[in-house]
């Protein structure tokens, strides 16, 4: 066994990846207060060929400091704008056919081994403050929430983590 060099990874540009066809879902930061857990959103974002993310509230934009330390390079190939509140993309993603998904501890959330997605779904998965969780004023607007199943003293998982599992499952449940 033996470690892959980078030049046969076969990695494509950011112009090719902004060309290329796109995972059917979107990634919505809702007031992230940590710069390096955004840059990290964008590293999974670019992983799965997410269509885009949406960086909303105190959430950092690039080009932040801390965001490029960790996204290496992967906010030039994802796409992304800012609103200044989330249910402001809330409402444009639902008109344009999204089905906005929290993943928050509610009392409908479904746990992530048991949500189901269609291969035609488009998802708006949407992460919350690393202290606060999702905004009061967004729970309402939640057509589902899921919740990651967790077994020890800690009640949740770094905001960053979470994007990682989510999005890996919800990629192999659409894909496989």
């Amino acid at each position: 066994m033996r470690k892959l060099s980078l030049k046969e990874l076969n990695r494509v540009s950011p112009e090719t990846f902004k060309n290329q066809a796109k995972s059917p879902f979107v990634l919505i930061l809702d007031n992230v207060r940590s710069a390096l857990n955004v840059g990290s959103a964008f590293r999974t974002a670019d992983s799965f060929a997410l269509e885009k993310i949406y960086l909303c509230g105190i959430t950092a934009k690039p080009p932040h400091r801390e965001i490029l330390k960790t996204a290496i390079g992967a906010t030039e190939a994802v796409d992304w704008e800012y609103f200044e509140g989330t249910t402001q993309v809330i409402k444009v993603l639902k008109n344009k056919g999204y089905t906005i998904v929290g993943v928050e501890q509610t009392d409908e959330s479904i746990m992530l081994q048991d949500f189901e997605i269609g291969n035609d779904k488009k998802l708006a998965l949407i992460f919350g403050n690393e202290v606060s969780g999702i905004s009061d004023e967004v729970i309402p607007l939640l057509e589902k929430c899921i919740e990651v199943p967790q077994f020890g003293t800690k009640h949740s998982l770094n905001v960053s983590v979470c994007v990682g599992v989510v999005v890996w499952d919800l990629f192999k449940k659409w894909k496989f």
